[in-house]
């Protein structure tokens, strides 16, 4: 059978659904060690593991199978789902801003194919424009995507990437940038970019979202309206992270990428500014700064890109009773 047909899988996981003739989009029953299970077989994401096989129940939920956990796979139908957002042409107009979207892995918008369940990625300008048309209102989108990962792999590697090419956008004369980014580390990257991306002429926001497309509690098309809109139209160049503000969709916070922390795994409004207030609110009508002590927006190209991360610290808690050997031993290990 033509790998086609088992679209994301690898290793063990593609082997154990060769074994069983067990296609990507067919009906299955799954006889495992722990019951019996029926459902569609989803794709996989191009970095996911080879120890797990998807499956939607009809009841609408997504589940992973360990493989070594499966004694038999049997097929009960087959319907292959369209993998693809229809593509529209993004429009162009000279009296919107520029703005660039870099990616790096995280699925910051996406649309439900509602004749297998499957949620589709988007990211290219057109994907974009079909899944959030809102979009084409308030700026001209491009994309890039430099690297794809899971958001608790990003690290100095990705952060230097990352800053480079930002400046380079700005050099271009890019009038925003949005960053697509896992949320589980982002506050990570943006206090990392703030370091190395330094008096920025234009605002720099990471985004993502706390829930996928396909639930209806989604805050993934808002949080990117709202990144648009802060990137192409706000005063405030720095680096940033742009989340729900409150636990409805009136609005949301940009937080200063040194001050700000998840706080939750799930929660819409999990993102928060420690010890400060955040830096601004952002709907899609403009941005609106709570403080007044941040870096302006210019018209100018100049940056000051650093690109070094020092991976040779160490976090160390005192205690009482702490024996010195500890600093001692990561000292011999450099």
């Amino acid at each position: 059978m033509n790998d086609d047909i088992f679209q994301g899988y690898k290793g063990r996981a593609l082997e154990l659904l060769q074994k069983y003739n067990a296609r990507v989009w067919a009906k299955v029953k799954v006889d495992s060690t722990r019951g019996v299970i029926e459902g569609t077989i989803l794709p996989r994401a191009e970095n996911t593991d080879d120890k797990h096989i998807v499956m939607k129940f009809f009841t609408g939920y997504n589940i992973g199978i360990d493989i070594d956990t499966v004694l038999d796979i049997k097929e009960l139908g087959y319907k292959k789902a369209v993998y693809k957002i229809p593509e529209k042409e993004f429009p162009y107009s000279k009296d919107k801003p520029n703005v660039k979207l870099l990616g790096t892995g995280g699925t910051i918008a996406s649309r439900l194919d509602y004749r297998t369940g499957a949620v589709i990625p988007a990211f290219s300008p057109g994907e974009l424009y079909g899944a959030v048309p809102e979009l084409a209102d308030i700026c001209n989108l491009t994309t890039e995507k430099l690297f794809a990962v899971f958001s608790e792999n990003m690290g100095p590697e990705q952060y230097k990437k990352l800053a480079v090419a930002i400046g380079q956008e700005i050099k271009k004369g890019t009038q925003g940038i949005i960053i697509g980014h896992g949320t589980d580390t982002m506050h990570y990257t943006s206090a990392a970019l703030s370091f190395m991306v330094q008096n920025p002429p234009v605002p720099i926001i990471l985004v993502g979202s706390q829930r996928s497309s396909d639930r209806p509690s989604s805050d993934a098309a808002l949080n990117l309206m709202h990144a648009a809109t802060a990137a192409g139209y706000g005063d405030i160049a720095e680096v940033m992270i742009c989340m729900f503000g409150p636990t409805s969709d009136e609005y949301g916070f940009l937080h200063r990428g040194t001050r700000v922390r998840k706080m939750h795994s799930s929660y819409r409004s999990t993102f928060r500014t420690i010890g400060d207030t955040p830096i601004a609110t952002v709907t899609r009508k403009g941005v609106v700064p709570i403080k007044q002590d941040y870096n302006r927006r210019r018209t100018d190209k100049n940056v000051i890109i650093k690109p070094y991360f020092e991976e040779r610290v160490a976090m160390i808690y005192y205690y009482t009773n702490m024996h010195p050997d500890m600093i001692d031993s990561l000292v011999d290990k450099g």
